[in-house]
């Protein structure tokens, strides 16, 4: 009876582990006490303070899948969502690298799943792992709308019908925790940007309000359609009406590989008019000519960074 009580408490580890990390979250500890760097800069943006709606150039790298690192126009630098693979080996491998070991001064993670929360692998003064509600500090104002994961999958490829396979509910209400996710918003250089992250296409209705007069939105779009259909994606950019769109979440060629399911957003992209592919993963947005843009696609396409 014992050897049997081991054995289901183990499988159930594991099905955390295989839809969302949650398991590794719980026995993970945090890697801070290892960091060589100190709070310093941090201490400087405090003294200083500053305005985010003061207009200035704001810097956008990214690496790879949908990770992004935001930089204001003082220096304060934003990683959201860095990748790791699946701590259970369920989900296969997604990426043949570790995160690279950046220097931000905050990381965030929209929700706890494998290839969004590897919040460890950053050298981070700060941690705001999906978080709720509002943060301002140095010339940046970060808020959190909380609200739902995709839970029907609208691509070829249902990875949603694992969940009943491991007894959970993959929809609202009564969806686990790793089904949860956090539509960042980030204010700073007298822009608004919106990092999706995996959210549902249809959040309430006080979600909306709270993305009001969006200029960038961070969405994301493959050619598997494993978040977001192609005409849920199209439907969001139709209700928001932001001047710059950036697909994430897609086939990343030298971060993610094709165990993934995804496809690149090059179709997508490519059915757009007059879209920006880039050749480098670095874009640096001006505010006067980001608000004379209008729903512009700009793609950083397999351009990521690597350290």
């Amino acid at each position: 009876m014992k050897r049997r009580t081991k054995i289901i408490a183990l499988g159930s580890v594991i099905g955390a582990f295989a839809l969302g990390g949650m398991a590794a979250q719980v026995l993970g500890q945090s890697n801070a006490w290892m960091q060589a760097i100190n709070n310093n800069g941090i201490i400087e943006f405090q003294k200083k303070g500053g305005d985010s709606a003061k207009k200035g150039a704001v810097t956008i790298d990214f690496f790879g899948h949908a990770a992004f690192k935001i930089t204001s126009p003082s220096g304060y630098s934003m990683l959201f969502d860095p990748w790791r693979n699946d701590p259970s080996g369920a989900w296969g491998i997604w990426f043949l690298e570790e995160f690279p070991d950046v220097v931000v001064d905050a990381v965030l993670s929209t929700h706890a799943h494998f290839d969004h929360d590897a919040i460890e692998r950053p050298q981070a003064s700060m941690v705001l792992d999906r978080m709720a509600g509002s943060y301002a500090f140095a010339d940046v104002k970060i808020t959190g709308l909380a609200d739902k994961h995709t839970c029907e999958a609208p691509g070829w490829y249902k990875w949603t019908d694992a969940m009943p396979e491991f007894g959970q509910e993959a929809c609202p209400p009564n969806n686990l925790g790793h089904l949860d996710n956090i539509i960042f918003t980030v204010e700073t250089g007298g822009m608004k940007v919106a990092v999706w992250g995996d959210n549902r296409h249809n959040p309430a209705d006080h979600i909306w309000a709270g993305l009001k007069d969006i200029d960038v939105l961070i969405l994301p779009i493959d050619a598997s359609q494993h978040i977001l259909s192609y005409e849920q994606s199209n439907a969001i950019v139709d209700k928001l009406d932001p001047n710059v769109i950036i697909p994430e979440h897609y086939l990343t060629k030298g971060a993610s590989i094709t165990l993934t399911t995804l496809g690149t957003a090059e179709e997508w992209v490519d059915q757009q008019q007059g879209a920006i592919k880039l050749e480098t993963a670095t874009l640096k947005l001006d505010p006067d000519k980001v608000n004379s843009m209008k729903r512009q696609i700009i793609y950083f396409g397999a351009n990521h960074l690597k350290e």
